[in-house]
């Protein structure tokens, strides 16, 4: 399993995902979820992934093969995010179906995934959209600035809590921080490291990408900060009365 969030703000865009993958107790391993598509000064795309290990990453070698052909549509020439979100649903249908046709008679195995698609293409505003297993999608809005893809249950309270539209990039980062720390906790299938990335609003850029392991500083003081002020609030709580 895993956990990823992507958050569409007033002043730019935060990701964050974990990097567990297991397939039971005894078979966990580590892969990238949060793939980046740039063109510098033209477009910066993100796709973030949960399910089906195999399904995800059929979907991005075939999306990042065919950014290569400048003769075919792909998320490097696209002109607008909509497109590009039409893409990527279109490539998520072809894989589930292949890879399901092929399936063995009576094999039960889940070929589904979900997919965050965020960034800002040259001419048009910043979007962010996830995209179904069906290949459908929906977009954020500014009343709805952030998506959730994966073992999410744990992390919602916290965002709901503390993000709005306007919530300064910083300040969204440590929420999706503070999220996934709550979900490792609480999870076993979704572990560290951690691959997040701020993407300023019209900046074009993807530099501002970073890998979070377990001796993180920042990360360690976040966690220290939050799991002691949780204490510290409970025990001013009045006094039960029933």
């Amino acid at each position: 399993m895993t956990y990823c969030v992507a958050m569409r703000l007033s002043s730019g865009l935060v990701f964050a995902s974990d990097s567990r993958t297991n397939a039971g107790v005894d078979h966990i391993s580590t892969f990238r979820k949060l793939h980046v598509f740039q063109q510098d000064g033209e477009r910066t795309l993100v796709l973030q992934s949960a399910g089906n290990l195999a399904t995800t990453q059929s979907i991005i070698s075939l999306l990042l093969r065919r950014s290569k052909d400048a003769d075919r549509p792909n998320l490097l020439n696209v002109p607008n995010l909509y497109e590009a979100a039409t893409l990527v649903g279109e490539t998520v249908r072809e894989v589930i179906l292949r890879d399901s046709e092929a399936q063995q008679s009576g094999s039960t195995t889940d070929f589904s995934c979900s997919l965050l698609l965020g960034g800002q293409i040259d001419g048009e505003e910043m979007r962010l959209f996830h995209i179904y297993p069906q290949g459908n999608f929906i977009e954020a809005t500014r009343d709805t600035p952030y998506f959730q893809i994966g073992e999410s249950k744990y992390g919602k309270p916290i965002i709901d809590r503390v993000l709005n539209y306007d919530t300064p990039l910083e300040q969204a980062m440590q929420c999706a921080l503070i999220s996934l720390d709550s979900t490792l906790r609480s999870n076993l299938s979704v572990g560290l490291p951690l691959d997040v990335m701020i993407y300023p609003r019209d900046s074009f850029s993807s530099q501002q990408q970073y890998r979070i392991t377990e001796d993180h500083p920042h990360f360690s003081a976040i966690r220290k900060g939050w799991g002691e002020g949780l204490v510290s609030i409970f025990k001013q709580l009045p006094p039960l009365q029933l």
